[in-house]
Formats: C-alpha cells, sequence, structure tokens
C-alpha cells in the first residue's frame, strides 16, 4: 500500500509517501481503506521526535491517529460493522500512528453520517475522544456553566459543542478575533488572559461549576480561584497541575466503550446539526509537509485535514490550500 512516512525525527520535510506493508486488524479492530485523516499535535510531536513518546516508534514510521474511510476488513470479534460501512475513528494508542495511509486500522469507531464531509470525519476522532474524556471526568451535566481556556482550536471547538449538547452554559476563551466563530460554536466568548474572572463577572456569569484548560497557557490557579476547587479543573496541556492539585488529562478513556460511546454521541449530533468538526485547511496526502507546517503554526480554528483518497468527493467542500497557512486561528 502507498503510505506517509518518516524515516527520521526532524521537521515536516522527513514525511514522504511511499510503500509500506498493509496491515491487518487484530481482535476488536477493523480496517478501512482510507479517504481521509486530521492532523493532531501528537503527530507533530512523534514526527519532531520531541515527546517522550516517540521513543517507542520503529522507524520508518506511518503518522496519523484519526482517519474515516470504507470498512475493508473486520477483526475477530467485530459484529457492529461490516466491510462497505462508513466510519471515522482513532487509531488503538499503542501503535502511535499508522492512520495517514492507503490503509489504516482503527480501535475506535463509529459509523460516519452521510452528510458528514469525509474531511470532517477524517479530523474528528481524537478530538471528540479527548474532549468527551475531559467533559466526563469533570462529571459536566446540564444546568451546569463551564469555562473552556481555549475554545477556537481541534479539541476546543469539539468540547464547546458537546459541552453546549450536555446542557451546560459553555463560556469559551480566544482570541477576539474568534469570538464570532466560538459563538456559532455555542459558546458566550471572552479573551484569554489574566484578569479572566473579572471578565467572566462582566458576562453577567456569578457562578462558574467547571473549568476545563487546553490552552495551556498557566491559567490553572485563576481557573481554580474561578471554580473554587482543584477539583473542579481539568487540564490537557498544563504539566504543572500536580502543584495545583489539578487533574490533568492524557491519552485514551480508561474504557473503549466510553472512548466509542463519545464517537457515536458526536455522530448523532451531527445528525441533529449540532455538531460539526471545523476544518481550518485540507491538504492532499503529498502535500503532508505543509499540512504539518500549518498544524505547528500555533492557533487556529479547527483541524487539518489531509485528504487520502484521490476521490474528489472526499474533499467535499472545505477549504484547500496549496502551501501552509498563516496563523488565522485561536487558542
Amino acid at each position: 500500500m502507498f503510505a506517509l512516512q518518516f524515516h527520521q525525527f526532524g521537521g515536516p520535510e522527513v514525511l514522504q509517501v511511499g510503500s509500506a506493508d498493509t496491515p491487518t486488524p487484530r481482535a476488536g479492530e477493523i480496517r478501512v481503506r482510507v479517504r481521509a485523516g486530521g492532523v493532531s499535535p501528537v503527530d507533530l510531536g512523534l514526527r519532531s521526535g520531541t515527546t517522550p513518546m516517540s521513543t517507542r516508534l520503529s522507524l520508518p514510521h506511518i503518522p496519523g491517529v484519526d482517519a474515516a474511510g470504507v470498512v475493508d476488513v473486520v477483526g475477530p470479534g467485530v459484529t457492529a460493522v461490516a466491510p462497505g460501512d462508513e466510519v471515522f475513528g482513532t487509531v488503538n494508542v499503542a501503535r502511535l500512528g499508522g492512520a495517514h495511509a492507503e490503509f489504516a486500522v482503527l480501535r475506535l469507531w463509529t459509523h460516519k453520517p452521510a452528510a458528514m464531509p469525509w474531511a470532517q470525519a477524517g479530523a474528528a476522532g481524537s478530538s471528540i475522544e479527548t474532549a468527551t474524556r475531559a467533559l466526563n471526568l469533570l462529571d459536566l451535566r446540564e444546568g451546569m456553566s463551564i469555562v473552556i481556556d481555549g475554545a477556537a482550536g481541534g479539541v476546543g471547538s469539539a468540547a464547546v459543542q458537546l459541552a453546549a449538547a450536555r446542557g451546560a452554559h459553555v463560556i469559551g476563551t480566544g482570541r477576539s478575533d474568534n469570538h464570532a466563530f466560538m459563538t456559532e460554536l455555542g459558546a458566550t466568548p471572552t479573551t484569554y488572559g489574566p484578569g479572566l474572572q473579572h471578565r467572566i463577572a462582566a458576562l453577567g456569569v456569578t457562578k462558574v461549576d467547571r473549568a476545563l484548560d487546553i490552552a495551556g497557557a498557566g491559567s490553572l490557579p485563576e481557573l481554580i480561584e474561578i471554580t473554587g476547587a482543584p477539583a473542579k479543573v481539568v487540564t490537557l496541556a498544563d504539566f504543572a497541575a500536580a502543584r495545583h492539585s489539578v487533574r490533568i488529562s492524557t491519552g485514551q478513556l480508561g474504557g473503549e466503550p466510553d472512548g466509542r460511546h463519545g464517537l457515536a454521541e458526536a455522530a448523532a449530533l451531527f445528525v441533529e446539526g449540532r455538531f460539526r468538526m471545523p476544518i481550518e485547511t485540507v491538504f492532499p496526502l503529498d502535500q503532508a509537509a505543509a499540512a504539518h507546517t500549518a498544524a505547528g503554526e500555533g492557533s487556529r480554528r479547527g483541524k487539518i485535514a489531509l485528504i487520502v483518497s484521490d476521490d474528489r468527493q472526499a474533499h467535499d467542500d472545505e477549504p484547500r490550500r496549496q502551501a501552509p497557512v498563516s496563523d488565522t486561528g485561536g487558542r
């Protein structure tokens, strides 16, 4: 099969499309012919060798944790999906990638709604899983209020919509030029940075029940003050969390059914018109280096997507670029 690969750690220029062995699904897994995938922060860290997880890689390595495609083979014990079904999801986290190829093996998946664009489906899996995991840790329920610090990026934009779907009042932080975007997603927007408690009060919000830190910009002390207790705060990105007695959420959900449930819930919300995976830019697979460059430029709105299939339908109506994009998004 063809696959995106890197043979050494480094910048986006180490990425190249070549030949690789076709994977075989194990028990509880499925193999898909990939139509689209997403570029996530973990992909950048693994490629550059800057994350401790990079030591677990065997080179050459096929990047990509998210994919959408058509089921090709089902592994032993899989009964809820069949060859020919359209699905989206994530790879087995223990393999740390493998989605950006002609074929990929998924461990977590759900059926793709017929109307969901392939680019959205391909980029959605890990953002939905991460957001669902964090909201579950916070025990976010109907009638609560939550501050999401860094609400415009891939995980943030998913978390806003999933929190709103639970019946929570969502306050999202981001750059002022992203406020209209966050409002569309269902958040009451405000800017990030010191003084957040006063800005929230100015919105007429008298109580904040929970806080989710996605930005990792040092806001934990203020988020604790806003919510009243470290136990009401979860961070995805601040590795000083332990010093503040705040929980940090990394990796997949402890139980697969929970992770799969999050994907299915988002798919159902999409059908209801209550969820979408915002896509800032779509790149073809042979321009994966440009996609990684764009994803590494910092703040953005939603996700960067890669089209793996040559089928033009996979592109849908998402914006496409042929070169790296500038920093136009939110934290």
